[in-house]
């Protein structure tokens, strides 16, 4: 097999499990609140199977990967009714915030990993080590991309929970546009993530990026 169709096959596998982690902590922490939809939608699982979208998951990770871009994507969100949860101020901005969590507690493990590598080099391959910089890198992407306070990304929902009532108005003008700054935000300041991906993936593995 092709070096190159591996390295794809490699990055699809660690985005698609990335993100189906990101999902899943989601369904778990609304269902620890008092909502059991992803549960009964079967979505509580980490078979990747009932969480691909085929743009965000296949589609597009693939057109990316042809044209040697970074890849990135996404699964189908895992459904909730936040008027479920027990907490109604805090609740849906703790169920926004379990995903890109975890994705950082992935990247933490898995760069220790690679931090204290120096200790397994006898044990593993150079293939192994940049696998584990391909999981890191992934899940700081996804974590403080979907950290963004514009909607419909998890920082949105995380950032209206902070908002005193009062403020509200910044929820409704953020919701009525979002899309549209989203947009603008991927097209013109994208470029800003990925400096603090690369400071965060040194300050977790001591390598840089």
């Amino acid at each position: 097999m092709e070096p190159t169709v591996i390295i794809f096959i490699f990055q699809v596998a660690v985005l698609v499990m990335s993100v189906v982690v990101h999902e899943v902590s989601h369904g778990f922490v609304a269902y620890a609140l008092g909502d059991p939809t992803a549960k009964y939608q079967g979505r509580l699982t980490l078979n990747p199977i009932p969480h691909i979208d085929p743009v965000g998951s296949v589609i597009l990770p693939f057109f990316l990967a042809l044209f040697h871009l970074p890849v990135i994507g996404w699964a189908k969100p895992v459904p909730y009714n936040p008027y479920n949860l027990k907490n109604q101020k805090w609740g849906p901005g703790l169920v926004a915030a379990a995903g890109p969590l975890s994705n950082v507690f992935i990247a933490v493990v898995f760069g220790l990993v690679l931090r204290f590598g120096e200790f397994l080099s006898p044990m593993f391959s150079q293939a192994f080590f940049e696998f584990l910089v391909l999981i890191v890198a992934t899940n700081l992407v996804l974590a403080i991309f979907n950290l963004v306070p514009i909607p419909p990304l998890d920082g949105s929902k995380v950032l209206f929970a902070l908002l005193p009532y009062r403020l509200t108005y910044i929820q409704e003008f953020l919701e009525q546009y979002g899309w549209v700054m989203l947009i603008a935000f991927i097209v013109y300041f994208s470029d800003v993530i990925f400096p603090l991906v690369a400071l965060l993936f040194r300050l977790i593995t001591g390598v840089y990026f």
